[in-house]
């Protein structure tokens, strides 16, 4: 695996801003010709610095723009419990992050819905019947401060 050096920095702070950019305004925006700027992006792409381009989609135009973050507790902690759980949240497109965690809680997620009471459903009807789930607490933030999927590099 390469090590960074800082015209991979710049490429990866570019491409992270813009996934799309046209590999010849990446070439200049780092200060590269196009080809060595291409062989560049694909080297990383192979050493896995670049794990994959999506679409950021703007969360209330495709109605989930309500977002909530679940505290878990499971019954046990044990292998099987977690494990279960862990492929249960696989299943549902609602949680989009689910985090184990080291602390009070054993799981943190992050979960869409289009509203409050489409939330209430989804713990009712899926989150809370997941077997060894012993209680959920769900936070409902009030202000997005911040939220990007920029790395710091």
């Amino acid at each position: 695996m390469p090590n960074l050096d800082p015209i991979d920095r710049r490429i990866l702070r570019v491409l992270q801003n813009n996934g799309r950019i046209p590999n010849t305004e990446l070439a200049e925006k780092v200060g590269l010709s196009p080809s060595p700027c291409l062989r560049r992006v694909k080297i990383l792409e192979d050493a896995g610095f670049i794990d994959r381009y999506v679409a950021l989609l703007n969360p209330t135009k495709v109605n989930v723009g309500f977002t909530v973050f679940a505290r878990v507790w499971l019954k046990s902690q044990d292998a099987e419990t977690v494990d279960h759980f862990i492929e249960e949240v696989k299943r549902l497109p609602q949680i989009v992050e689910c985090h184990l965690m080291a602390g009070d809680c054993d799981f943190i997620l992050r979960v869409v819905a289009e509203n409050l009471d489409e939330y209430r459903r989804f713990q009712a009807n899926h989150l809370t019947r997941i077997k060894g789930v012993q209680s959920v607490k769900t936070e409902i933030p009030m202000q997005k401060v911040k939220l990007t999927s920029e790395l710091p590099i």
